[in-house]
C-alpha cells in the first residue's frame, strides 16, 4: 500500500528524496574522478608523446634511448666539430642491437640504427653526444653513427627500404652540419684508423648509396 505522505520512509518523502540526493552526489562524484582521471591520463599520454618527439633528432626516428654508460655526453658541434657520417653493420638483428645498446656492461653504442624489412629508424643517442661507435676515439668525437642490421655476408638483408631510409638520414645529417655528401666523409666502419671492423664489407653498394643521399 502506498505510503502516506509526510511518513518517513513513504515514496516522494524528505526521507527518501535526501537519499536519493545523496546517491546522485555520489554517482556524479565518482563520475567526476573518472573524467578527472581519464583527462589527467591523457595529459600524461601527450606529454610522454612530446618528450618522445623531442629526443629525437631526425623526426621519423622512434627513441630507443642507449644506456648512458655506453656513450659520452657532450655538446656538438660546440665541443667539437660533426663532419663525418660512419656507416656500419649490426651483425646482430635489429632487436638485439637496440638491447645491446641498451645494456651497460656493453660498452658501444651508435646514433641510430636501420632495420632491414622496412627502413624504420631507432635512434638511441643524441646527435650531440659521442657515441662509442668507431673504436676511435677521434672519429668518434667527429663521427654520427648509423648502425643498418644485418650481416656483412648475407646481401639479403640490404634491402631497398633500409638503402633508401638511410640515405634519407645521411642526406639530412649531412644537410644539417655542412658534411660534404661524398665518401671521404660517408665512411664505413672498416675505414676507421686502428679498427678490426670489416664492415659495412664488399655487399654494401656504396655507389647507389652515394647517389641516393645526393638525390639521384
Amino acid at each position: 500500500m502506498p505510503g502516506t505522505p509526510g511518513t518517513p520512509g513513504a515514496s516522494g518523502t524528505p526521507a527518501t528524496t535526501a537519499t536519493s540526493r545523496r546517491t546522485l552526489l555520489r554517482g556524479g562524484l565518482a563520475l567526476g574522478a573518472v573524467a578527472a582521471a581519464g583527462l589527467a591520463n591523457s595529459i600524461r599520454a601527450d606529454a610522454d608523446a612530446d618528450a618522445a618527439a623531442a629526443s629525437v633528432d631526425y623526426p621519423s626516428a622512434v627513441w630507443s634511448p642507449a644506456s648512458t654508460g655506453n656513450y659520452t655526453a657532450s655538446n656538438r658541434t660546440t665541443s667539437y666539430p660533426i663532419d663525418l657520417v660512419v656507416i656500419h653493420v649490426t651483425q646482430e638483428t635489429y632487436t638485439d642491437t637496440i638491447r645491446l645498446f641498451q645494456d651497460p656492461a656493453h660498452a658501444a653504442s651508435a646514433h641510430y640504427v636501420v632495420k632491414s624489412s622496412d627502413g624504420s629508424i631507432g635512434q638511441c643517442v643524441r646527435e650531440h653526444d659521442i657515441a662509442w661507435q668507431a673504436g676511435n676515439w677521434g672519429y668518434n668525437t667527429r663521427g654520427i653513427g648509423i648502425e643498418h642490421e644485418g650481416w656483412v655476408d648475407q646481401p639479403a638483408y640490404f634491402t631497398t627500404a633500409m638503402y633508401h631510409s638511410s640515405a634519407a638520414l645521411t642526406a639530412a645529417i649531412c644537410d644539417k652540419y655542412g658534411i660534404p655528401k661524398d665518401r671521404d666523409h660517408i665512411i664505413g666502419h672498416v675505414q676507421v684508423p686502428g679498427t678490426d671492423h670489416t664492415d659495412p664489407g664488399p655487399h654494401w653498394d656504396w655507389v647507389r648509396y652515394i647517389r641516393l643521399v645526393n638525390g639521384v
